[in-house]
């Protein structure tokens, strides 16, 4: 049996996709780094207080043979560009790193459509230059998933959010052919797409947009 390490828990796709890791009996440990301690309660789980600054103190516990990485912000949250980078680049590159030098075989990490090292948007191009970064580090299995608008019922409270939600879920019959990649997609089915796709892993690098991701349900 394997052990699991996830980053960022507690945000929409993590919260789903750590219950699809406890669920799945591939896995007898299921790691979870979180900034504060959570009401979580799992005979498989152990939790690890840490974030960005203070992981390399926890080096020697980020020990797993798959690594999963959903750590992300948003503008309103993190409006300061340096830290919004730190966020969703140095993050989740010095995740990755860190358990790939203690043993770890398999990453996966949740980036978005369109990620592009080269783009002159800010979003994308960090998102690019993460999955760069990452596939730099030499998994045997780089598992990198590419969702557009994504769907479902967040406990945050974001009115302009929820709009495009709607407004998405209109327009996603539509998105067909080539078109079909920019379909939005449930957290909780992005989650289960990533849960099932541990299982079968036979790439040395894989994207997932939503027909790949979709293919998995």
């Amino acid at each position: 049996m394997k052990k699991a390490i996830l980053f960022g828990a507690t945000g929409f796709i993590g919260s789903h996709l750590m219950q699809e890791l406890l669920n799945n009996d591939d896995y007898e440990q299921v790691t979870i780094v979180v900034r504060k301690d959570q009401n979580f309660s799992h005979r498989k789980l152990k939790i690890l207080i840490g974030d960005l600054h203070s992981l390399p103190q926890l080096k020697e516990q980020i020990r797993a043979d798959d690594v999963f990485i959903t750590l992300g912000t948003t503008k309103k949250q993190t409006p300061d560009v340096s830290e919004y980078y730190q966020v969703d680049h140095d993050y989740p590159v010095l995740s990755a790193k860190m358990a790939k030098e203690n043993g770890a075989k398999s990453v996966f990490i949740v980036t978005a459509i369109g990620a592009n090292p080269n783009s002159g948007l800010f979003y994308t191009k960090t998102k690019g230059e993460t999955e760069r970064d990452i596939i730099a580090l030499d998994y045997d299995h780089t598992n990198i998933f590419e969702p557009s608008m994504i769907l479902g019922n967040r406990i945050a409270h974001r009115p302009m959010e929820k709009i495009f939600i709607q407004l998405f879920s209109l327009i996603n019959p539509l998105l067909i052919g080539r078109l079909s990649k920019y379909k939005g997609m449930d957290g909780a089915d992005i989650a289960k797409a990533i849960n099932n796709a541990a299982r079968h892993q036979t790439e040395k690098v894989k994207i997932y947009r939503w027909n790949e991701m979709n293919s998995l349900l």
